[in-house]
């Protein structure tokens, strides 16, 4: 049994081998097995859906079985489910669903595909991002310089993220993201600059005040408005800077513009 590193754009890595009912001693089938290409399992990025609870993979091998667990926030197995799929060639889509005990917030995922000869691989996902609730840091205008008398919001900012690390390490390697955002005030162009250099101050305050894990930034402008407004509307509401930790890049559902992070 050995490890092997199967990547999703959302996470990361599981054991593969061999189930433990079918022995790898089993010469026929290690040898059927030797003969076939790398098994591989493979996530449809663009069918992962949460609230809808679907999934979709695919092996490099012909397949037998695929078992899922869905984890909640808390660490409690919410859902767990074998999904029959013999006979299924090689390279095909296998949908996969599950009813979870509880309304929990879904926080990982784990799915092992098993092919015809008891190999095995999985692939974890971790949709799981957290906002941080935080006073936001008022800078002056077309500034992106942190003045001293907003050291205090960015002071407790820093240890609700902290906090929030703690209690989620379990999850994976969990990285800072720091998006601004502003009105619609001014040129387009010009917002997107400027939100970009106030979230770079603030990731680097949290650096320079011992936030060790790693931080990216980036600017949104006017692309990601919590209140849709008219063009030159100065919402207050707009103006702000998110403070995102997530395993893999997160998604603002709502930004007209694709965000390019920047690792500090």
């Amino acid at each position: 049994m050995g490890r092997a590193l199967y990547r999703t754009a959302l996470s990361a890595v599981l054991l593969c081998g061999v189930v433990g009912s079918q022995q790898e001693a089993k010469a026929e089938g290690a040898k059927a097995a030797r003969k076939l290409p790398p098994l591989t399992v493979q996530i449809d990025k663009r069918k992962v859906d949460i609230d809808k609870r679907r999934v979709r993979v695919r092996m490099s091998r012909k397949a037998s079985h695929v078992d899922i667990k869905v984890f909640a926030d808390s660490g409690e197995v919410i859902a767990e489910e074998t999904h029959d799929f013999k006979g299924r060639r090689a390279g095909s889509w296998l949908p996969l669903t599950w009813t979870p005990s509880n309304k929990d917030k879904v926080a990982k995922i784990e799915i092992f595909a098993t092919d015809a000869h008891g190999y095995y691989a999985g692939v974890r996902i971790v949709p799981w991002s957290l906002w941080i609730p935080h006073e936001e840091v008022n800078f002056a205008t077309n500034s992106a310089k942190i003045r001293k008398s907003q050291t205090p919001q960015l002071r407790d900012s820093l240890e609700k993220i902290l906090e929030a690390i703690g209690t989620h390490k379990d999850l994976g390697t969990i990285k800072l993201y720091v998006g601004g955002h502003t009105d619609t005030v001014g040129m387009n162009h010009s917002n997107v600059e400027l939100s970009r250099q106030r979230a770079r101050s603030i990731a680097r305050w949290f650096r320079s005040h011992g936030l060790k894990l790693a931080i990216s930034y980036e600017g949104f402008g006017e692309a990601s408005l919590l209140v849709k407004t008219k063009d030159e509307v100065a919402e207050p509401k707009n103006r702000r800077v998110d403070y995102v930790l997530s395993v893999e890049d997160p998604r603002f559902k709502n930004s007209k513009r694709r965000p390019y992070w920047k690792s500090l």
